[in-house]
């Protein structure tokens, strides 16, 4: 959309109807001592073309995962979005609609954002998903919250191997409620260390933990949901990298009670850092505790196939102390987009992509090996993994110089992994831009 100023003409008939000599009467209420004086410095005008050419200069000047081959994932991982994702998702019909209120006029919404939930139910391994929350990191929190008000205990413990952001959003969420966040440490491993979740489990609401970690681990929740005795914390697991979920089994098989993540994988782009897609599935008997939208499928009174919003426990729609969250979207344009993304790449499909996103990481992790670059863990990973890399910090300044996008250091979040270097590889890297990588940190090393 182009922006088109109002015409002088236009701007005194605007004046007349709301009664007013001039524009500078508008601003009587400011104090005259804050009010600009003169003109703005600006340069002089330039006309449409001029514009379209200053822009592109600038756009030619940012670097992004499509220029140099991009090794870098930490919660935001570089996948393919074919083309007909963005072809759907520009049909005017979709574009412009986005609050199902009245379901008679809105069922395409209400049904796709139907066909979401029982894809994110099924590949979580969970009965009931909403649809949706913000990102991953903010479902996370919602979790645990959800979990409170289900379980007994007002103590919630995240795993120390957490995406470091999700940790800052849940503290943000919690620091005003009598809700103590407690963090469990992490094995030489890389996974949760299950003598200390055995210790601390006593009294907790949830224990939130990455599926894989922020180390790209893959953890063991069959061994974490039986690790305490006694009264034992729900089970939430978190998924920062949702393709993983078409290569480990569900969550919900392993034990989890609720899963919670972040869905952008899924045909969004990067977009320098949005938009996002949280999302969040449950077991069955912990449905109406799900915070935002739950659509449903009926049928009308001629017996004909319909949807409607079946559970809105919102502050809209209820009291506001029996609301489970204030969440007031349903992150329609992206959940769309997830929704289009699965059912082209289909159950065959998406398999076969997160197997060859794995394969990619394992063929990286041996040509570092060969170059004398070791990881830092010994547990299983999929698309992501941590090394050892000295001047962790810098390594990614020195690789951009060699023309490929670096990976994660660690030493960021976690003081005591100085020299830890995170690396992603998925299907958009090839072998040749990983034997460049293996190199060049092989050289830094």
């Amino acid at each position: 959309m182009h922006y088109l100023p109002a015409s002088e003409d236009d701007v005194k008939r605007m004046l007349a109807v709301v009664g007013v000599p001039d524009v500078e009467a508008l601003l009587a209420a400011v104090p005259r001592e804050v009010q600009l004086k003169g003109s703005l410095p600006l340069p002089p005008a330039l006309s449409e073309s001029e514009v379209r050419d200053r822009f592109g200069a600038r756009a030619t000047k940012n670097t992004v995962a499509s220029c140099y081959p991009c090794f870098l994932g930490a919660g935001a991982y570089d996948h393919y979005g074919p083309a007909a994702v963005d072809a759907i998702l520009s049909r005017s019909e979709f574009y412009t609609s986005y609050t199902p209120y009245q379901p008679e006029l809105a069922q395409g919404t209400l049904q796709t954002i139907f066909e979401f939930q029982t894809m994110m139910a099924d590949l979580t391994g969970m009965d009931a998903s909403n649809a949706s929350l913000y990102d991953g990191a903010s479902a996370a929190a919602e979790a645990a919250l959800m979990a409170s008000r289900l379980h007994k205990g007002r103590r919630v413990l995240v795993a120390r191997s957490l995406h470091p952001a999700y940790r800052a959003v849940l503290r943000t969420y919690l620091q005003y409620l009598d809700l103590a966040v407690e963090e469990v440490a992490f094995g030489a491993d890389g996974r949760v260390d299950l003598e200390a979740y055995a210790k601390a489990a006593d009294g907790a609401c949830v224990f939130l933990v990455g599926q894989p970690n922020f180390f790209g681990v893959v953890e063991d929740l069959k061994a974490i949901a039986a690790a305490p005795a006694g009264h034992k914390p729900l089970l939430a697991a978190v998924v920062a990298e949702a393709l993983s979920l078409a290569a480990l089994e569900p969550p919900g098989r392993c034990g989890a009670d609720l899963c919670a993540g972040e869905a952008r994988s899924f045909g969004l782009p990067l977009g320098f850092g949005g938009p996002y897609l949280g999302f969040l599935t449950a077991k069955r008997e912990y449905m109406r505790q799900l915070p935002g939208r739950i659509c449903g499928q009926t049928v009308d009174a001629d017996g004909r196939r319909g949807f409607v919003l079946t559970l809105t426990t919102r502050e809209q729609h209820i009291r506001r102390e029996k609301a489970t969250s204030n969440i007031c979207t349903n992150q329609g344009l992206c959940m769309l987009a997830a929704t289009v993304y699965l059912a082209l790449l289909g159950r065959r499909g998406l398999s076969e992509l997160a197997v060859h996103n794995l394969s990619k990481a394992e063929y990286l992790k041996k040509a570092l090996a060969a170059r004398g670059v070791e990881t830092l863990f010994g547990a299983p990973t999929f698309n992501e993994f941590a090394v050892c890399v000295k001047g962790a910090a810098g390594a990614g300044a020195r690789l951009f110089q060699k023309q490929l996008l670096g990976g994660y250091a660690l030493g960021r979040d976690y003081p005591d992994l100085a020299e830890g270097y995170l690396l992603c590889a998925t299907e958009r890297v090839t072998k040749s831009a990983c034997d460049r990588l293996a190199e060049a940190l092989g050289d830094l090393s």
